[in-house]
């Protein structure tokens, strides 16, 4: 039986493992968290949506779609067992002007099968009674003159996406994909930290961990989050990538929702591309993140473990960027939510691949908007791999991925190392 050590237990790495050990592999994963998903992951906001700029991620985040609403069935985890939870509420995207680019995200839907409504701009308000239906694009940073201050327009109109929601605890969703992985004969080692990645000749032979354990493996898989790019340079495997990845510095705010609304119970998920923030439910009443406009400033993390986790401006800017929509916003005099990192690439689309050195693979670049995928990364990496070490070389001919429950096919080269950044993508956490 050939071995895989797994760098990283969250709900990638978690994902990968459930699909290995089901399709024979010995699985090992190790994290130097002390338990599952304890990284990026519990701070994900964890949105289910289908709208993505590319086709291919589309067409994945309606695959993964249909497992998030069956997670019960997926996992198959016992009765006793808590289990993560999806809530569907659908998702408002509002856009300015005539919408270019979403009807290009309406023909994807289309072509594979996405239900959606389109909404005009009064027709916004069956879904946010109170919303200012003002046009504040582009887009302006708080210290502008004019930032807050509305166009004379209204906004463009909105699409409503029906297979759409959130799942209400990210963290517990990795826990249940570690009991499902450890069900079919994976196992987890946590607080291990990798210190170094192990040759035999030019090929991978394991990991040796920070108490000078060493780990055999066959093939290793970094899905190590915003750790991922550091775990890259210490195998050596950069040299040959077009597509970089790295840590990326995200505030989000959990404040009450508005007055007029019980945002709890009656909210929905917002992608607001015309005032640009997103929003989803949640127990201390609305989420409200950035869709990161171009106008803001990106904060790159050399060292993911010297995260500063103080809140600063830009807490204060998404959340009047989400006052600007919904008027009746209550907004706490004390910042509230998180600080965390994304693991992002050249052009926020993931990479899913090998690499220069035999047996090592990379699941990279997914925070921020690859949380839903986490199924069929799963499927999708075990079938990269298993093809891989089979002596397919996926450098010359990429391969396809059959989507089992929705149907077609993808082309993994989309998500190659060795892309061109791909000019299609929103170049933001929408994908």
């Amino acid at each position: 039986m050939k071995q895989v050590v797994i760098i990283g237990a969250g709900i990638i790495g978690g994902a990968i493992a459930f699909e290995m050990a089901k399709a024979g592999w010995l699985v090992t994963v190790v994290d130097k968290a002390p338990e599952a998903g304890y990284g990026s992951t519990s701070n994900s906001s964890a949105v289910i949506r289908i709208n993505y700029s590319v086709m291919e991620t589309c067409a994945m985040a309606l695959e993964g779609w249909t497992y998030w609403r069956d997670w019960a069935g997926y996992v198959d985890l016992p009765a006793d067992r808590p289990l993560a939870t999806y809530r569907e509420t659908g998702s408002l995207v509002i856009y300015s002007g005539e919408g270019a680019g979403m009807v290009r995200i309406t023909d994807i839907m289309d072509r594979i099968g996405g239900v959606y409504d389109r909404v005009t701009a009064k027709g916004i308000r069956a879904y946010l009674a109170m919303a200012d239906l003002q046009s504040y694009a582009p887009a302006k940073r708080l210290d502008h003159p004019d930032f807050g201050e509305p166009n004379p327009e209204q906004v463009g109109g909105a699409v409503f996406f029906h297979q759409a929601g959130y799942v209400n605890d990210p963290k517990l969703a990795a826990q249940n994909l570690q009991w499902a992985a450890e069900g079919a004969g994976a196992r987890f080692r946590f607080r291990s930290k990798v210190e170094g990645i192990e040759t035999a000749g030019e090929r991978v032979s394991g990991v040796r961990l920070a108490d000078g354990t060493i780990l055999p493996a066959d093939v290793v898989v970094n899905a190590g989050g915003p750790w991922s790019a550091g775990l890259n340079r210490m195998a050596g495997v950069t040299g040959d990538m077009t597509i970089r990845n790295r840590p990326n510095r995200q505030e989000v705010a959990y404040i009450p929702g508005p007055e007029n609304m019980d945002y709890r119970r009656d909210g929905i998920v917002i992608a607001d591309l015309d005032a640009e923030f997103y929003a989803r439910p949640d127990p201390v009443g609305i989420c409200v993140g950035s869709t990161d406009p171009a106008c803001d400033t990106h904060e790159w993390v050399e060292d993911p473990d010297a995260l500063d986790t103080r809140f600063t401006d830009q807490w204060t800017t998404i959340v009047m960027r989400g006052a600007m929509r919904l008027p009746e916003m209550r907004i706490p005099g004390q910042a509230s939510g998180l600080v965390a990192l994304y693991d992002t690439s050249d052009d926020w689309l993931p990479i899913y691949d090998r690499t220069s050195m035999p047996g090592f693979y990379m699941a990279c670049g997914t925070s921020g908007n690859q949380f839903k995928m986490a199924p069929v990364v799963g499927k999708l990496m075990t079938h990269l791999i298993t093809e891989t070490e089979a002596g397919h070389d996926h450098d010359a001919a990429p391969l396809s991925f059959r989507l089992e429950r929705t149907g077609g096919r993808i082309d993994l080269g989309t998500y190659s190392r060795k892309r061109r950044v791909n000019a299609q993508s929103s170049f933001s956490v929408m994908g």
